[in-house]
């Protein structure tokens, strides 16, 4: 269930209520008259089954009142309700199975943001990946996996191309072009001065390494997983399941591949540069296609279904 706290201008509120009364999967309906100070107006809540909540949101944005007033949502992780049991009862479709679409969009707006947060963490990430591809430590390769942000603006990416928002499509490729040109440069620095400390030399970074030789090998398995890991991450954005994307972190390896790129061009070879950037760009490409291709189909499954339960 999600609970709405809305903000509506007195003249706008009976068509607010005329419109949450209609949904189907709506309950626990309370109004304030004239609660509101900052804007003014009356003070409307509700409980919305989540796979009624993108129709309703929807409807509040076509009173404009998102602009005149105002739209709170917020995930209710435990209802102890009959009429809320017979409200998501009532509600065509599976709460799982629901896309909010612009709690997506807000979601990956703010994950798909350049800020100096975003640039440090996968910095950091890069740094340990570095460490990792020079010890040939698989652990640290798995860490490095876990700390990047990188999929929040491969996200955006997915949502502004199914959403067509541009603005939200160069915010975040700008975010990742940037992070990751910012990362490797600066691992680059970090390497130089590893092995100005004896801690980085060539002969480990050429030397056989059975537990990190994957990095700079890209092949049809890496798209494959790349593939498969967006459209698990993906899901677990839509359905709100936040955990598997730490699953989907560690599947695919973009920041790796950034390291090791970056610590083989301090060292003069090319090939290991060029086989890891190849392996980014093959993996970035497969998350943002399985990412969009997975938020199509989830469209087009969602609406054929509404569609069919809303015909008499």
């Amino acid at each position: 269930m999600l609970h709405l706290r809305l903000i509506s201008p007195s003249e706008k509120t009976a068509e607010v209520l005329r419109l949450i009364e209609k949904t189907v999967g709506t309950t626990h309906l309370v109004v304030m008259e004239g609660a509101a100070r900052n804007p003014s107006g009356d003070v409307v809540t509700c409980d919305v089954a989540r796979e009624a909540g993108d129709e309703l949101l929807t409807g509040l944005q076509r009173l404009g009142l998102e602009e005149s007033g105002s739209i709170a949502v917020e995930n209710i992780d435990l209802s102890l309700s009959l009429r809320a049991d017979k409200a998501e009862a009532e509600a065509p479709g599976e709460g799982a199975d629901a896309v909010l679409w612009e709690h997506l969009t807000d979601a990956t707006h703010e994950e798909s943001t350049l800020s100096v947060t975003y640039v440090a963490f996968i910095t950091l990430a890069t740094m340990i990946a570095a460490c990792g591809v020079v010890l040939d430590n698989a652990i640290l390769i798995v860490g490095a996996m876990a700390v990047g942000p990188e999929f929040g603006p491969l996200a955006g990416v997915c949502t502004a191309i199914v959403q067509r928002t541009p603005r939200l499509a160069v915010r975040s490729l700008v975010a990742l072009l940037v992070g990751f040109a910012a990362a490797m440069v600066l691992t680059a620095g970090f390497s130089v001065f590893m092995d100005a400390v004896g801690l980085f030399t060539k002969a480990q970074l050429e030397a056989d390494r059975p537990n990190t030789g994957f990095i700079y090998a890209p092949d049809w398995f890496s798209f494959v997983v790349a593939v498969l890991a967006g459209a698990a991450g993906m899901l677990s954005l839509t359905s709100a399941k936040s955990g598997a994307l730490v699953g989907v972190a560690i599947s695919v390896t973009t920041v790796p591949a950034a390291a090791n790129a970056a610590v083989a061009l301090v060292y003069g070879d090319t090939h290991q540069t060029l086989r890891s950037s190849e392996q980014l760009l093959l993996n970035l490409l497969g998350i943002i296609l399985a990412g969009t291709l997975t938020l199509l189909t989830q469209k087009w499954l969602w609406e054929k279904q509404r569609g069919r339960l809303r015909r008499p």
